[in-house]
């Protein structure tokens, strides 16, 4: 279905920009939905809205005509999510991909860090809810993993590379799951090629599974320098957060999701039999090639 319209919510931010290439490339016609006071630019070929996102009237405006509505808000939009989606019944788009790509929901939603999914999770109920209701309506979860390449990038896990840090949890060597940008952003053009296999459904995904002391080996090759080591331990990591959550302080989440993957005994890493890479026919790289292309100004690579 290579004439497919799409809807992008969110296709300037960090997955977006790599989303539009995917589904321009795939040969989809591309609409980006933008605020009114957005700056945003887009590719050429992408076609821009700009909407009120209070407003179910000016969303559902825009989004008529489409064959599907892709969501990419980052986490602090998914509350208003709610709105997007009844403006998405009310024009009778028929496919939707809700803004997810990271944590499990439906498998997660009662664990430490759920508290944080709450409204993911409940959008993945009204969605369900929908489907149900709306035989011409189908929606895709997809989960993701870590994404390595922005969390490498920007240091917010195992390495700082622009300090020339690394940053152990415990032993460093509990397998944790992965995915870099390029790799999510193929998988949402798959799924909405495959709707056949992919409707209704909520999917996982990754494209590699490591260590931290892999990556940090690694990137140290890669890079040609030795990065400064320092290592703490989940129980003091969880104590912090333990004092941060009891103050209402949401930047925990970044702390509860690195207990979540990377502390010894998490038991956290994507099984093959969970991994949909091969459903939707995703030909992943390898840890180098990611870890080459993330670091590429930090060092050597």
């Amino acid at each position: 279905m290579s004439s497919m319209k799409v809807a992008v919510v969110g296709a300037s931010g960090n997955l977006g920009v790599y989303v539009v290439q995917a589904l321009l490339r795939g040969g989809f016609g591309v609409t980006a939905i933008t605020r009114n006071e957005s700056t945003a630019t887009f590719p050429q070929g992408v076609a821009v809205m700009r909407v009120d996102f209070s407003s179910l009237e000016s969303i559902r405006n825009a989004v008529v005509g489409q064959d599907a509505v892709v969501s990419l808000t980052a986490s602090a939009g998914t509350a208003t999510q709610r709105t997007l989606i009844d403006a998405i019944i009310e024009a009778r788009v028929p496919r939707f991909i809700p803004s997810e790509f990271g944590l499990n929901n439906r498998k997660y939603r009662d664990s430490r860090v759920g508290h944080f999914l709450r409204e993911k999770v409940s959008n993945s109920d009204y969605l369900i809810e929908l489907s149900e209701r709306h035989e011409w309506f189908s929606w895709t979860g997809l989960s993701t993993e870590v994404w390595l390449d922005y969390a490498l990038e920007n240091g917010i896990f195992i390495l700082n590379a622009r300090k020339h840090e690394a940053m152990l949890l415990d032993s460093g060597n509990e397998t944790f799951s992965a995915s870099s940008l390029d790799f999510v952003s193929k998988a949402i053009l798959e799924v909405l090629r495959r709707s056949d296999k992919t409707a209704n459904k909520y999917l996982s995904i990754a494209e590699v599974t490591t260590t931290q002391s892999e990556v940090i080996n690694l990137a140290e090759d890669i890079c040609g320098i030795r990065f400064d080591r320092s290592q703490r331990s989940s129980k003091e990591l969880s104590t912090i957060l333990d004092e941060r959550l009891a103050k209402g302080d949401k930047s925990a989440y970044i702390g509860l999701l690195e207990l979540h993957f990377f502390a010894d005994g998490a038991g956290h890493a994507l099984k093959d039999e969970d991994n949909a890479s091969d459903l939707l026919g995703l030909q992943p790289r390898s840890l180098r090639d990611i870890l080459e292309r993330a670091l590429a100004f930090f060092g050597r690579g």
